[in-house]
């Protein structure tokens, strides 16, 4: 039986946005997270709702994983305070790692960076390259227009319902990491139950 706890990945903005509730959010998510015992992955930064949601996982001291280009550290962005970090080459480099260490996929509240990750995975799970669950934290209703987005590409033609139901969707983090933990191991993705 596999030791490695459960390791959610997260993608959030790196600047804070425009609503206090944001930032409630991120760190709800972070402390939810490492309460549960389980290892947050993340893009390695310090700044905005990245760096707060991994602040909030290491205050009540979970295990947090950073994964960060090279260029990105150089910028002073990098948080120096993490569990792990890892400085890497690429941004290519950085999602093919901080997807191959996670379980799951959460994404808060973030502009063209967060949107191209959730994306990606959403489409690698549609591909068949992964079967982990994707959730989507929907504070405040910031995703209304993004889910109402999809139902049109799905009327049109390109999205089906089956690609749809990838997606997990609630406003309260305790609830999504219910959902996703009840997901994985329905899909047989945890094989040590002791995880979660």
């Amino acid at each position: 039986m596999s030791n490695k706890p459960f390791s959610v990945c997260v993608y959030c903005g790196s600047r804070f946005g425009d609503s206090p509730a944001f930032l409630s959010a991120a760190r709800a998510l972070g402390e939810a997270i490492a309460s549960r015992g389980w290892r947050l992955v993340y893009g390695g930064g310090n700044v905005g709702l990245m760096g707060a949601t991994a602040d909030a996982a290491l205050e009540v001291g979970g295990h947090v994983v950073g994964v960060i280009p090279e260029r990105l550290m150089n910028r002073e962005v990098g948080h120096r305070g993490l569990t792990e970090l890892h400085v890497v080459q690429t941004m290519h480099e950085r999602k093919k790692v901080m997807a191959e260490l996670a379980d799951a996929f959460v994404a808060l509240p973030g502009g063209i960076g967060t949107l191209e990750e959730l994306f990606e995975v959403w489409t690698w799970r549609h591909l068949g390259y992964h079967d982990q669950p994707i959730g989507l934290l929907n504070v405040g209703g910031f995703y209304d227009p993004l889910l109402t987005f999809m139902n049109h590409t799905r009327d049109a033609g390109f999205v089906d319902d089956e690609q749809q139901r990838m997606l997990t969707v609630s406003a309260d983090a305790a609830d999504l990491l219910d959902r996703l933990a009840a997901e994985a191991v329905g899909a047989g993705g945890v094989e040590d139950f002791s995880r979660i």
